[in-house]
This record gives C-alpha cells, structure tokens and sequence, in this order.
C-alpha cells in the first residue's frame, strides 16, 4: 500500500517539519509513502488535494474540517495534538492507514 497523504496546517510550516518526520519513518520502516505539507492559507490546497488520497490536518486548524472535506471531497482528520507536537510517525501512519481504509 502507498499512502498519500497531504498535511494541511496554517501556513505549511509546521507541517514541514512533521513531514520530514514521517518521511524518514516511512524510509526506516518500508512504507511506501508520498506526502505533502501544505498551508491552508492559500487556495492552492485544492489543486494539490487531486494528488492525494487523503488529508490530516494539523490541530490549530482542526475547525476548519467541515470546510475541508466539503471542498476536496476527501477523507479528511486532524491529527492528535499530542502526536503533532511530538512527530510521533508511528501514531500518525497508524491513523492514515484508518483513514485510508474509506478510500478503498
């Protein structure tokens, strides 16, 4: 299975950091992945939704959901505060795997 999977926080940054994270966790663990940090500031979020499965959020921006699913169509969460703020990858891949099982 190959996530794909597209963070959406704020402005990026933060999810940039996590992003790394998981990345060097898929690379350690064999977990073909694709993942993307991207700020929710700029509608440029919907173009680069279309390239991915589904969408974790960051939680500062966690209201926004509804909006979010409604407009990309996608299986959408906000990621544990807890697992954010530590970068827990395991945690967070645990999640998008749930999360991927309503795409199939």
């Amino acid at each position: 299975m190959k996530y794909r999977i597209m963070l959406l926080c704020a402005g990026g940054m933060s999810t940039s950091i996590l992003m790394k994270k998981l990345d060097k966790y898929a690379s350690e663990n064999n977990i073909e992945s694709s993942i993307e940090a991207v700020g929710l500031s700029s509608t440029s979020y919907l173009d680069e939704a279309k390239k991915y499965d589904i969408i974790l959020m960051g939680p500062q921006v966690s209201y926004r959901i509804d909006e979010v699913k409604k407009a990309t169509g996608k299986p959408v969460e906000a990621i544990n505060p807890t697992d954010y703020a530590l970068g827990n990858a395991k945690k967070i891949f645990e999640q998008a795997k749930k999360l991927e099982a309503q795409v199939k």
